[in-house]
């Protein structure tokens, strides 16, 4: 399996053994399509997205793996009370990896969270659907 791959699996396996403010059910993809029918329920999808390898000693490679997960869910409204649970999902779901291993993937070290966008406007405003990217760095020195 590749490892970037090998990664955003072990993402989608933490996500779905964790306890979060929301009940969290991961999928992996390579193309977070999902139908705006689908989005009544949350979707939380985790996708590979970047792959940097650079030398970490004379015999190592260090590479730094990006995986995006996407929260998204179609909403009822736009008021504060429905958003708010959602971005503090995406906040909660960044607060689980840092600083950590991955647990069924101990090699890959938590390095850093973004939010590309913390939410996107243009998704609330034309198909009243929140959406979050998370994009969360793993470090793995091989």
């Amino acid at each position: 399996m590749p490892l970037i791959t090998h990664v955003a699996e072990s993402v989608v396996a933490e996500l779905n053994a964790a306890t979060f403010s929301l009940p969290v059910t991961a999928t992996r993809s390579y193309l977070p399509r999902v139908e705006l029918a689908n989005l009544k329920t949350l979707q939380i999808t985790v996708v590979p997205s970047s792959l940097v390898v650079a030398t970490a000693s004379r015999g190592q490679s260090q590479h730094d793996v990006a995986i995006d997960i996407a929260v998204q869910q179609k909403l009822g409204s736009e008021q504060n009370a429905d958003l708010d649970p959602l971005l503090a999902l995406a906040e909660e779901i960044a607060a689980h990896f840092r600083g950590r291993r991955l647990d069924s993937f101990p090699d890959a070290l938590w390095v850093k969270s973004e939010f590309k966008p913390i939410f996107a406007p243009e998704h609330l405003d034309q198909l009243r659907t929140f959406t979050s990217v998370l994009t969360l760095t793993f470090r793995v020195i091989q």
